[in-house]
């Protein structure tokens, strides 16, 4: 008989054939979400990375940072990350993550978006480093976003999902073996959206 997926309290399942998503469309309280929002948009040492792509330099779109336990490097578009301290607000976010989530990380990629300009293209989080199945929470603070997913392997209806401040998202189980995903612009006139994706990285698939 398969094991039944465990769904931790308060999480609501979104259907995801060949994945499994788990959404909290509040879990943290709005005070408390627009406290983290000013802390780590002040406080995280944000950076836009610059990549070579076919020869040419390209502005990523977005601003970044990465943090994490000492060991937890990660490594993405050809660039190795050696991960930042964790500071006191990002810890306290990653007790209440791993809380709801029943779920251990150690090392958060951060995301800041400045406005519909800003954007995530299409991708899996399947470097080796995370493992065979890897369990992301992205946690969503500030602006509201439409993240979108689509299949890898078969012609399947897009899934699109908008992300509000204080929502967070579980992805797990064969969900970036078999499915894509991309935050994309928008024309619309949106303020900064601060995303932070929490991981286990295994140092010994490094």
């Amino acid at each position: 008989m398969a094991a039944v997926a465990v769904i931790p309290a308060g999480g609501e399942p979104i259907e995801l054939p060949g994945g499994e998503l788990i959404l909290w469309r509040a879990a943290v309280p709005p005070a408390l979400a627009d406290r983290w929002f000013a802390d780590l948009d002040a406080g995280l040492r944000w950076h836009r990375e610059v990549l070579t792509i076919f020869g040419r330099r390209v502005a990523v779109p977005r601003e970044m940072a990465w943090y994490g336990d000492p060991g937890s490097a990660y490594r993405y578009s050809g660039v190795t990350h050696e991960p930042l301290p964790w500071t006191p607000p990002l810890s306290e976010v990653r007790t209440r993550v791993q809380r709801l989530t029943r779920a251990r990380f150690n090392s958060v990629l951060a995301n800041r978006y400045d406005g519909g300009a800003d954007s995530m293209g299409w991708h899996a989080d399947d470097e080796p480093e995370l493992g065979p199945e890897p369990v992301i929470a992205s946690l969503s603070l500030g602006a509201t976003r439409k993240l979108r997913f689509r299949h890898r392997h078969r012609e399947r209806p897009p899934l699109e999902l908008w992300l509000e401040h204080g929502s967070l998202l579980l992805m797990r189980g064969a969900t970036q073996a078999n499915w894509q995903h991309a935050l994309p612009k928008t024309a619309r006139r949106v303020g900064v959206r601060i995303n932070l994706t929490f991981r286990r990285i295994d140092p010994r698939r490094v």
